[in-house]
């Protein structure tokens, strides 16, 4: 049985072995046996090193950035802080590898974010204005490079290379289309679908923000876990819906975060500055001057070692930027082991992040407040002083301390500083009156147009000085047009200034036809600019399509419309009362029945006295209407510490919309105010001091002995010896006999004309104007004038002067200096001889609030003058008060003040400027108060806005009675300076 058995067995092996099944079976056995054990090696015996291993090739750290410090002023109260908020963040984890499905992703998140009235943010420096006008947001041609760069991917030797495709001269609307395409420098937003597959039709707006979106993480796509901010400070309903359709948006995160909040921001804008990204040139700066102050600090810090980074907010433009290393906070980290898709598998180590330091200002809230609001109410007084219901060219009086300023310049001023908005007057919804204005416009533009189409193409074409006041203009206009950067036609490098045309269009005796004729000749005139059918195309040809071109881009050249608005208001085709009726229409002016249905009746009696009663009421404000005067600065400065008390400039802007993420269009209209509110005119705007630098001359004068106390100068009216002959400000009268005190008091001009020249007398009495200008610009030095004041904020350098010690020595020549310039020097009088290297910053604590550094300016040089001299000119200063050209204006003070007054004329077409220089309480100084009124027409105006900031800071004027208080009254005399 057995025997049987062993050879069915023997049998069944045979046909097995032999078989071709047996061999492959054994070879599977064997590759299964051998993937097994290699399996149990790498899960079982070596999968904990294997894993370490793969974990640690995928660690990741994560920054969380620290709170920013807040800003106060010296008293501590709060000016600048942070606001929990919640922000909208992109991350790419790899979801979307097609564009067309990142697109839709970023479409429907877009879709939410523009129903719910949030602002895409991004680093796209391209925004489209409320008439659908696409801009480039940057601020300067250099940053408008460094942005083109970034937006074509490209090194800087490639822009505008010979292939024509990375041009520097692109449009916003041209590079906005670019990335929309579908080309390789799009992002195929054109070929998108809706859910039916049909072409999706996207708004320019949409577009663009969804443009903003993809360009800003491409910047960063490097960085594959790094989030992009895409909205900021978005609403509970926007988290809800975003939160709700997480499932179609992978990647999409809300997320907490801070903003920058600033209290009473129209007043410290200009101080305190304002946040924001930070730009990519900026970052290697930033870390270079942290690892400077670290290393200073003895934290050493290699070149490895960086705190700023792409994503981080800093500080753009003032305080907020030159204390930027102390107001950002440091960083917390994370350090986690993430998957290959960015997705956190293990916390390794965790740091909190820190808040900065707080900063605490010189500077006093009410005082800044207050000052501001007195100088705002002495532009409206002085406007409406000079405000007249005539037609009557300023040009045309001579006096610049009486120009008056003609009502209909005001009316035009509400369109050409954008007061009235057009768009809200072509809209269906506008009212009667808005229609009306419209509607005599257009017809107007059309007639307009046709009216210089023929003047164009007429063969006897008017030349310039033969053509009607608004045609010469809009001739002027054309050419200007053609000529500029943007548009590139006419040539002006290539033009030929000695040929005949060219003379001719100086003179005015050619017409514009001729002159582009001549062009067209000269090869001037760039023909490749044209749509031409043909390039051997005739010059009548292209001369026709210059033309057309021309009225073609006129009919939507906003800037024209407003050329074409002045003369429509001129010749009262459009009137005062229309305008001011929209006022009403468009919400500038609460709703008044009344006043409103007497401006329908078109007196033009009463739409003046109307305009005339809200400027000063502040209903419509100087910045507004940007009329002459329409800005100026104040310093009050502690002529003991040199501390900044008060730094106004005005008018501002609100800095909370351009914190963080830029409000473009609210930028844009900063941009396009003709009142230039991003100018500070405390730093920034220098003029010719005028006789407010007098005191500096008469300092010069006794120090080198040209002139002693005892000395007398006789003043005929006229001084003789310079050339041409320097009247006084007296003349045809004389001030006779005076000395250098009584020079001072009477700002006398001779006086300081014939201590000019004795500066420029050699020792033996050979007349040098060098020797005169080389001790001028010595006291100036002294006094701190050859160098910025030394505060914490962008600063105008001073000018010396280098001409005609005469006249330098009265404050003209080539002098010219910032307001705070200005406050150094007669802070450096007040207190003898310390000058300042004046300081906007109190202290530093943390932000428990342990004090860190306690500010003190600094010494910036002593002058040793002898206690006559200041006993001299502190006297001259004084009786300027008391019996000089401010003593109608302080008649009525209670303060002890010292001042001199100075006017100067840069533009005989517009009014004058206006200086005050002072300080107080003459007895024992305290304080300085320097004031500028650029085209202010007399230095009294200045003195006056003076004279009421010392009365508020001793408390003779209470806060609220400045805040509730309208226009000041102005006296509208000329200051004897």
């Amino acid at each position: 049985m057995f025997d049987e058995l062993r050879e069915v067995v023997k049998e069944f092996l045979k046909r097995l072995c032999s078989s071709r099944l047996f061999a492959l079976a054994v070879i599977f056995t064997i590759m299964y046996a051998g993937l097994i054990s290699k399996l149990f090696n790498l899960q079982i015996i070596q999968g904990n090193d294997y894993q370490e291993s793969y974990m640690q090739r995928t660690e990741k750290t994560v920054t969380t950035p620290g709170t920013r410090g807040n800003i106060y002023d010296r008293n501590g109260k709060l000016l600048a802080y942070n606001e929990l908020s919640y922000s909208v963040t992109l991350q790419d984890l790899g979801d979307y590898p097609k564009p067309a499905d990142r697109n839709a992703m970023i479409y429907r998140l877009v879709s939410i974010l523009e129903r719910r009235g949030e602002k895409v943010e991004g680093k796209l420096e391209i925004a489209m204005d409320e008439n659908g006008q696409m801009y480039f947001t940057t601020s300067s041609n250099a940053a408008k490079k460094r942005f083109l760069l970034n937006f074509y991917g490209i090194s800087a030797e490639k822009l505008d290379d010979a292939s024509g495709r990375y041009r520097s001269d692109i449009t916003a609307r041209e590079a906005f289309e670019l990335k929309k395409s579908s080309g390789r420098d799009g992002y195929n937003l054109n070929e998108m679908k809706d859910e039916n597959g049909n072409p999706l039709e996207l708004s320019d707006q949409t577009a663009l923000d969804m443009i903003n979106i993809i360009y800003t993480m491409k910047l960063t796509e490097f960085q594959k876990y790094e989030t992009t901010t895409v909205a900021t400070n978005v609403s509970q309903e926007t988290m809800t819906e975003i939160n709700e359709n997480a499932a179609d948006l992978k990647g999409v995160s809300v997320e907490e975060s801070y903003i920058r909040v600033y209290n009473d921001s129209l007043y410290f804008a200009p101080i305190i500055g304002y946040t924001g990204k930070v730009q990519e040139d900026q970052v290697d700066s930033l870390n270079e001057q942290w690892r400077e102050e670290e290393n200073q600090k003895g934290n050493s810090k290699t070149n490895e070692d960086e705190k700023y980074d792409l994503n981080d907010v800093v500080g753009r433009i003032g305080i907020e930027k030159s204390m930027e290393l102390d107001l950002q906070g440091e960083k917390g980290y994370t350090k986690m082991y993430v998957d290959n898709m960015g997705r956190p598998r293990e916390i390794i180590e965790q740091q909190d992040a820190r808040a900065g330091n707080d900063v605490y200002l010189t500077i006093d809230r009410d005082l800044q407040i207050a000052t501001y609001k007195l100088m705002e109410q002495q532009l409206a007084g002085i406007i409406t002083k000079f405000l007249v219901n005539e037609d009557v060219d300023p040009a045309s009086v001579k006096d610049g301390s009486k120009k008056p300023i003609p009502v209909k310049n005001a009316y035009y001023q509400l369109i050409n500083n954008n007061v009235l908005s057009l768009e809200a007057m072509s809209a269906p919804d506008a009212s009667a009156v808005e229609k009306q204005i419209y509607s005599t416009y257009t017809s107007s533009r059309d007639r307009i147009l046709t009216d210089i189409k023929n003047e164009l193409l007429s063969s006897h074409a008017s030349a310039m000085n033969d053509l009607p006041e608004d045609m010469k203009s809009y001739m002027n206009y054309i050419y200007s047009f053609l000529a500029s950067e943007d548009t590139g036609i006419v040539k002006r490098d290539k033009i030929d200034t000695g040929s005949q045309e060219y003379l001719a269009w100086k003179e005015g005796t050619i017409s514009l036809r001729d002159y582009i004729y001549s062009g067209i000749a000269g090869s001037w005139v760039d023909t490749t600019k044209l749509d031409s059918s043909s390039k051997y195309s005739n010059a009548d040809d292209i001369y026709n399509q210059l033309v057309d071109y021309i009225i073609s881009s006129l009919e939507d050249d906003g800037s024209f419309t407003k050329r074409m608005f002045r003369y429509l208001i001129n010749d009262n085709v459009i009137t005062g009362s229309q305008l001011c009726l929209a006022l009403f229409d468009q919400g500038v002016l609460e709703p008044d029945p009344a006043a409103q249905a007497a401006l329908a009746g078109g007196d033009s009696v009463y739409t003046f006295n109307f305009i005339k009663k809200k400027i000063s009421n502040l209903e419509l404000t100087p910045a507004q209407l940007a009329l002459d005067p329409c800005t100026a600065g104040c310093v009050v400065t502690d002529v003991r510490t040199g501390e900044v008390l008060a730094l106004v400039s005005y008018p501002s802007y609100d800095n909370n919309k351009m914190s963080g993420s830029v409000d473009a269009n609210y930028f844009a209209k900063l941009q396009n105010d003709m009142s230039n509110p991003l100018y500070n005119n405390a730093t920034q705007a220098i003029k010719a001091p005028g006789s407010t630098f007098k005191p500096i001359t008469a300092v010069a004068a006794l120090e080198e002995g040209v002139i002693s106390l005892s000395d007398t100068i006789e003043c005929t009216g006229v001084y003789e010896l310079a050339n041409p002959p320097i009247s006084c400000w007296i003349a045809p009268g004389r001030h006779g006999v005076e000395d250098i005190v009584a020079g001072i008091q009477n700002s006398c001009n001779v006086v300081f004309a014939e201590l000019g020249h004795r500066l420029s007398l050699t020792e033996d009495g050979t007349y040098s104007p060098e020797k005169g200008l080389a001790a001028i610009r010595k006291y100036a030095s002294m006094f701190g004038l050859d160098h910025t004041s030394g505060i914490e904020l962008p600063e105008t350098e001073p000018h010396l002067t280098t001409e005609d010690p005469e006249r330098s020595a009265m404050g003209q020549g080539t002098n010219s200096y910032s307001n705070v310039q200005l406050s150094r020097y007669i802070a450096a009088v007040a207190n003898r001889g310390t000058v300042f290297e004046l300081s906007l910053l109190d202290k530093l604590t943390d932000s428990d609030g342990n004090l860190i550094e306690d500010y003190t300016p600094k010494v910036s040089s002593q002058i040793d003058a002898k206690t006559s001299t200041w006993d001299a000119v502190q006297s001259g200063i004084r009786r300027v008060i008391t019996d000089g050209s401010a003593k109608k204006t302080f008649a009525d003070c209670p303060v002890e003040v010292a001042g001199k007054t100075g006017t100067a004329q840069e533009d005989r077409s517009r009014a004058n400027h206006a200086f005050f220089v002072s300080f107080a309480p003459y007895s024992n100084p305290e304080i300085a108060v320097t004031v500028n009124i650029p085209y202010g027409y007399a230095g009294t105006n200045a003195a006056a806005l003076g004279k009421q900031v010392y009365e508020y800071y001793y408390g003779y004027t209470s806060f609220e009675q400045i805040m509730g208080s309208g226009a000041s009254s102005v006296s509208g005399e000329s200051s004897g300076d």
